[in-house]
């Protein structure tokens, strides 16, 4: 955290010295309090009450709280500069490190977990810095400064509060050492109401059309209640320390008195000194007080801090490349050798598959669910690597491109559309952000979106809902095929990215793409013959592997798995 503190340590040693200037003036108070009652009421200067004196000390008082209050505002302006850049910094540290992870690290945390890291344990941590600033220096100060002066007053009053040190401090120490294990419970528990938040908003049409809405708030409340019944734990031990010390004070108080009366009737001793005593042992009561919150937050900041770390520490899964442009003949795709299997589980999802697509080709890949054919896909995007073998796009292995160079040369559509709370040109452009209004446009009519865009209130411009929640099925997947095809890269994958589509749409979208792009490679995941049969080939995986390539006749002749996949859809339709 030195790294990010380094960049505002001015605004800190403002913070640390208005701090300084600020405690000053609060021990001066009673100090000034004691002459006052001493010389001005009691006159025991002069033999009698003082009204010069008290409207002279009053006014040094006044000025002397003025001035603490001016530097309390410049401290606390000072400390939220020093706290809110530094959390803004994490902040956006954390998050370009989520970009850079790969599907594989982000999975590894729950989309709860990375809200709540984000969010509350930013905050967290924003506190506990301006707590180092601000609160630790406070009292310090106050602890060192109320004991100096309650010495410089009478020493019994010292060693009385003294005595009382023990006490104050084993009841802090019982307090932390109660508290501070709670914490990372408390945000796993927050991680977990964030996270069935998220994933109830997400899935709010499923859960309905279930009718699981009671099932789901009982699921959150249960989620709620024990992240409640933790923050209570917490609340009950600090409620506990304040009457401990309260009880403290008294005595220490009750000591004073005693000796102040004592002091007085032996004729050396002032209701002054008494008073300030007091004040300063209600002051040093403070101090311990703050030091047990202190300690309460900054120990919830440093397990926020952890958590932080885990993200900031994260060093991206995949190494970009260096190439920047392909050596090889542009939509060139070349699968070689590849075996698969995700990092979490050892049972493999590909292996020793091969395959060639030349430039300007369609390949449908087919096969039963969960046979890998989105898993290769994704490895030719590098969305992932492969255990083993290699793929290569336009002459080079994906591995040895940039990410930005990768990108101009494969284009995904994913099966679920991803669309941001945006108006729908806006979703359209999102990976050309410098693409022309009628390059948009274009890309829609090829997408067969444009006509229900233009009957849209306000057409292109229409503001969808977050996650295209306005919008159907079919809309949302047009308009992520619009986005593909806007971006024209020499490889274009569809993940069975037009399922949510009827046939004749389909099939109007692939003859429009035909017509624009004729030298666009395109690799088709398919679940439906009549969707794959279109393509120059297909290529069918069982068992882990490519079991046979051709076209549609060809396998229907060749391959007993094609011709039963075909039976079973009934015999594809020709007259889509």
């Amino acid at each position: 955290m030195i790294g990010y503190a380094r960049k505002y340590w001015h605004w800190a040693f403002l913070a640390v010295l208005t701090m300084g200037f600020e405690v000053w003036a609060d021990l001066m108070i009673p100090s000034v309090m004691s002459r006052l009652v001493d010389d001005g009421i009691l006159g025991q200067a002069g033999g009698g009450p003082d009204a010069g004196a008290i409207a002279r000390y009053g006014l040094i008082m006044a000025a002397v709280a003025a001035a603490g209050a001016v530097a309390g505002v410049l401290n606390n302006l000072f400390v939220n500069l020093t706290g809110q850049n530094i959390g803004n910094d994490i902040r956006k540290s954390a998050f370009s490190r989520i970009m850079q992870m790969t599907f594989p690290q982000i999975e590894g945390y729950t989309t709860g977990s990375l809200i709540t890291r984000m969010t509350n344990d930013v905050s967290q941590v924003q506190r506990m810095v301006g707590n180092i600033v601000r609160g630790c220096v406070k009292t310090a100060l106050l602890l060192a400064g109320s004991i100096w002066f309650v010495f410089q007053l009478d020493r019994q009053f010292g060693l009385i509060v003294l005595a009382a040190a023990p006490l104050m401090l084993l009841g802090m120490i019982l307090c932390v050492s109660k508290v501070v294990p709670l914490f990372p419970k408390l945000q796993s528990e927050l991680d977990r109401v964030n996270a069935i938040l998220q994933e109830d908003t997400d899935a709010i049409r499923v859960i309905k059309s279930c009718v699981r809405e009671i099932h789901e708030i009982a699921r959150f409340g249960s989620a709620s209640d024990a992240l409640i019944a933790i923050q209570l734990r917490i609340l009950t031990i600090f409620a506990c320390i304040g009457p401990i010390m309260n009880l403290i004070l008294a005595a220490v108080v009750t000591g004073m008195l005693y000796v102040g009366f004592s002091d007085a009737l032996a004729g050396h001793g002032s209701p002054g000194s008494v008073m300030a005593g007091i004040m300063y042992t209600t002051r040093l009561l403070m101090s311990v007080m703050m030091s047990v919150m202190l300690f309460q937050m900054i120990s919830r900041g440093l397990t926020s801090w952890s958590r932080l770390r885990e993200i900031l520490g994260t060093e991206p899964g995949m190494r970009q490349g260096t190439l920047q442009s392909p050596p090889g003949p542009r939509g060139l795709v070349e699968v070689r050798g590849v075996s698969f299997a995700f990092p979490d589980t050892l049972e493999p999802v590909l292996t020793d598959v091969s395959l060639t697509v030349r430039p300007g080709e369609s390949v449908a890949v087919m096969g039963a669910t969960g046979c890998g054919k989105t898993s290769l896909v994704n490895l030719i995007a590098r969305l992932y690597d492969p255990t083993a073998g290699e793929v290569l796009v336009s002459g080079a292995d994906v591995r040895s491109y940039t990410r930005q160079a990768l990108v101009s040369e494969v284009c995904v559509a994913l099966q679920k559309p991803e669309l941001f709370a945006a108006s729908i040109a806006q979703n359209i452009a999102w990976g050309d952000p410098g693409a022309s209004m009628d390059r948009i446009r274009e890309a829609a009519r090829i997408a067969q979106a444009e006509e229900f865009i233009l009957a849209l209130p306000e057409g292109y411009d229409t503001v969808i809902a977050e996650d295209g929640l306005s919008l159907s099925g079919g809309q949302r997947q047009r308009i992520a095929l619009a986005r593909a095809v806007l971006r024209r890269a020499p490889v274009l994958i569809l993940d069975d990215a037009t399922s949510a589509l009827d046939l004749k749409t389909e099939a109007l979208f692939y003859r429009a793409l035909e017509r624009s792009m004729p030298d666009v490679t395109r690799i088709i995941v398919a679940q439906r013959i009549a969707t794959a049969r279109r393509a120059d080939r297909i290529a069918l995986i069982d068992s882990e592997r490519i079991v046979a390539q051709g076209t549609h006749e060809e396998l229907l002749r060749s391959c007993p798995v094609y011709a039963e996949i075909f039976k079973s859809q009934g015999g594809a339709s020709d007259g889509v």
